[in-house]
C-alpha cells in the first residue's frame, strides 16, 4: 500500500513542515517523474541539496500567503538567522533582493505610518484608511521599481519568491487542484482530518501526461480571469480552445463553462448563456439551455429541445423540471391547455407554536414539540441515510479505480460525481447491499462506526451520527427501505443526497419511524424535496410534512 509513513508525533519535529515538503518530492519524484519538467525535476534535485537551513525557510515562505516578504518579518527559531538562509536561494535565483514591484504589491508589505512617510507629498487624507489612498497613488506612481527605491529611507530588505509559480504546480499535481494547500499534513498530523488509506495503483493518477499538467494550469488561470472580470468571450474562446484527452479535466471544463453559463443568465447575456450552454455537456446544462431559450423568447426551440428531453431525461431533476416546462411551453405556442397531474395528498401537520427564541430554527421547534420519551426525534436532514449508505457501502467508495484516488488526502472519489461511479462500481455495491437481504448490514454498519470514526468521507456525518441515533435507525428502519433509499441515492448522488426530510421519529418499542419535512410561515417545498417525498410515498414510507405558524405571544 502506497501512503505515507506515519510517526508518533510528526510535530514534535521543529522541521515538520519541511518533512512534508520533503515527502510531496519523494512522492512526485515516484509516481509521475515521466510529468515532471526539466524545470521541475531541476528543482527537485537541487532543493535536496540546499543546507535544511535553507530548505526549511524557502519552504516557510512558499507556505505563507503572497510571494514578498521583509526580512524583519522572517523570524524562525529551527532556522535561525535569516541572512545565511537566504543565500543559497538568492544564487540559485529562487529568491530575489531587487524584483520589481508596483505600488499595489508595495501596499501590502508596508504599514500605515510607513506609506504615510513614503508618500507624504502626495497623501491629501493623512487621516484616511490606507486602501482609501491607493486608487490615487497608483495614477501617480505607475512604474514599477525595487523595494528599496519605493522606500530609500527604510533600513529593510525585501525577499521575492520567484518560483511560486512552480511550486503551484507541484502542489497541484500532488493534489490534483489549487484549494487544497499544504497545511492538509498539519490537519492531519494533528488528527483534526483523518483520511482512508487507499491502494494507489500505477493509473490512479489525475494528470497522466504533461500536457495534462498544462491544460490543468490554463484551466485556473482561465478560471481566474473569468473571476476577476476579463472580456467574457476571449475567455470562453481560451477555454474551448483547450484540447484535452482527459475526461476527468473534460469534466472540470464543463463545469467552468455551465459557472459561467449561469453567471450570463443573472446579467441577462442570454445570447452567450446560450452559447455557452450548448458547448457544455455538464450535468443539467439541457435544463439550463432551455430555460434560456423560452427567457429569449425561443419557444419553438425551447420546445424542440424539452421534447427531445422527455424522451430520455438525464436525471429525476430534469424530468421533474420538464413536467413544468412542456405544457408551459405549448400553451404559449397557442397548444391546447394541458392539466398537470395532481400533486400526491401528502400527511399533513400543522403547529402553532411560540417563538421564543427568533434565533433558534423552526426544526428545533418542531422537534422539541414532539418528541416524547417513548418517541424521540432527531433532527437529521441530510445526514442520516446518507451516513448509513456510506458506512454499508464503505468498501464500493473507497475502492481503488483508476482516476478515483490521487493522493492521501482525499474525502471521497474523484469521480463521485460523475455519470459512470456507479457503473465502474456496478458489483462492488451490489455486494454491499446484498448485506440488506440477509440482515448482515447492521452488524457491517456497527463494526464499520467503531472502526472508521471520523475518517473523512463524502456521505458519513458523524458530528451528527451518534451511537444512539445509530442504534434506533437501525432497529427502526426496515432493510427494504434502506435499500430503496440507497438505489436512489446512486442513481444521481449529486441531486439525490440533499433534500431529504428535516425530522425523523422512532417508536423504538414498535421499532417504527416517521420522517417529517418542516416548513416555516411562508415556506415552501423545494423540487428535490418534493422528489424526496414523492419517492417516500411510491414506496409507502411513512413521512409528513409540518406546516408551522408562531402564535401571537401573551395571546
Amino acid at each position: 500500500m502506497a501512503h505515507f509513513p506515519v510517526t508518533a508525533n510528526p510535530l514534535d519535529d521543529p522541521f515538520y513542515y519541511l518533512n512534508n515538503f520533503m515527502q510531496v518530492l519523494d512522492w512526485l519524484e515516484r509516481r509521475s517523474g515521466d510529468v515532471l519538467s526539466v524545470e521541475e525535476q531541476h528543482f527537485i534535485q537541487a532543493f535536496k541539496g540546499l543546507p535544511r537551513e535553507s530548505q526549511a525557510l524557502l519552504v516557510r515562505m512558499v507556505m505563507r500567503k503572497g510571494i514578498h516578504f521583509r526580512a524583519s518579518k522572517l523570524h524562525y527559531d529551527e532556522i535561525g538567522d535569516i541572512g545565511t538562509a537566504i543565500g543559497p536561494l538568492l544564487e540559485l535565483g529562487w529568491v530575489d533582493r531587487q524584483m520589481p514591484i508596483a505600488i499595489d504589491e508595495l501596499f501590502e508589505v508596508l504599514l500605515k505610518a510607513e506609506i504615510l512617510q513614503t508618500f507624504a507629498a502626495a497623501i491629501e487624507q493623512p487621516k484616511g484608511r490606507k486602501n482609501d489612498w491607493l486608487p490615487t497613488l497608483s495614477a501617480q506612481f505607475p512604474q514599477t521599481q525595487s523595494f528599496n527605491d519605493w522606500c530609500p529611507w527604510l533600513d529593510e530588505r525585501l525577499f521575492s519568491l520567484t518560483i511560486m509559480a512552480l511550486c503551484d504546480r507541484l502542489r497541484l499535481m500532488f493534489f490534483g487542484n489549487l484549494y487544497q494547500d499544504w497545511s492538509e499534513f498539519v490537519l492531519a498530523d494533528l488528527g483534526i482530518y483523518t483520511y482512508e488509506k487507499v491502494e494507489f495503483c500505477a493509473e490512479s493518477r489525475g494528470l497522466r501526461c504533461r500536457e495534462d499538467v498544462d491544460a490543468c494550469v490554463l484551466l485556473y488561470a482561465y478560471q481566474q480571469q473569468f473571476e476577476a472580470g476579463e472580456a467574457l468571450e476571449e475567455v470562453v474562446e481560451r477555454i474551448k480552445g483547450l484540447v484535452l484527452d482527459n475526461p476527468w479535466l473534460q469534466r472540470r471544463r464543463g463545469k467552468l463553462l455551465f459557472q459561467m453559463g449561469q453567471y450570463c443568465e443573472r446579467i441577462t447575456d442570454f445570447a452567450m448563456a446560450l452559447n455557452l450552454y450548448r458547448e457544455c455537456a455538464y450535468p443539467g446544462a439541457r435544463s439550463r439551455l432551455i430555460r434560456v431559450l423560452e427567457r429569449s423568447g425561443e419557444f419553438e426551440s425551447a420546445l424542440d429541445l424539452a421534447a427531445q428531453a422527455e424522451q430520455a431525461p438525464e436525471s429525476a431533476a430534469e424530468q421533474q423540471q420538464l413536467l413544468r416546462v412542456l405544457p408551459r411551453l405549448r400553451r404559449k405556442l397557442g397548444g391546447p391547455p394541458i392539466k398537470r397531474a395532481a400533486p400526491r395528498e401528502m400527511q399533513r401537520l400543522d403547529l402553532q407554536l411560540p417563538r421564543v427564541d427568533p434565533a433558534v430554527s423552526v426544526e428545533f421547534y418542531v422537534q422539541t414539540h414532539l418528541a416524547e420519551d417513548s418517541a424521540p426525534v432527531h433532527y437529521v436532514e441530510n445526514s442520516l441515510f446518507n451516513s448509513l449508505f456510506g458506512l454499508l457501502c464503505w468498501p464500493a467508495i473507497f475502492a481503488p479505480l483508476p482516476g478515483a484516488f490521487f493522493h492521501p488526502f482525499q474525502r471521497g472519489p474523484v469521480d463521485l460525481l460523475s455519470e459512470d461511479f456507479h457503473g465502474r462500481r456496478a458489483e462492488l455495491f451490489q455486494v454491499c447491499l446484498a448485506e440488506l437481504d440477509d440482515g448482515r448490514y447492521r452488524q457491517t454498519i456497527r463494526e464499520r462506526y467503531a472502526a472508521k470514526w471520523g475518517v473523512q468521507s463524502p456521505f458519513v456525518f458523524w458530528s451528527v451520527l451518534s451511537e444512539e441515533l445509530l442504534e434506533q435507525a437501525l432497529d427502526c428502519l426496515p432493510a427494504e427501505h434502506l435499500k430503496h433509499w440507497f438505489n436512489r441515492l446512486l442513481l444521481d448522488i449529486k441531486a439525490n443526497r440533499a433534500g431529504m426530510p428535516d425530522l425523523i421519529q422512532f417508536w423504538p418499542q414498535q421499532k417504527t419511524y416517521r420522517m417529517i419535512e418542516v416548513k416555516g410561515p411562508g415556506d415552501r417545498l423545494q423540487d428535490n424535496q418534493l422528489r424526496w417525498l414523492e419517492f417516500c410515498h411510491e414506496h409507502q414510507m411513512p413521512i409528513a410534512v409540518c406546516y408551522v405558524q408562531w402564535a401571537e405571544q401573551g395571546a
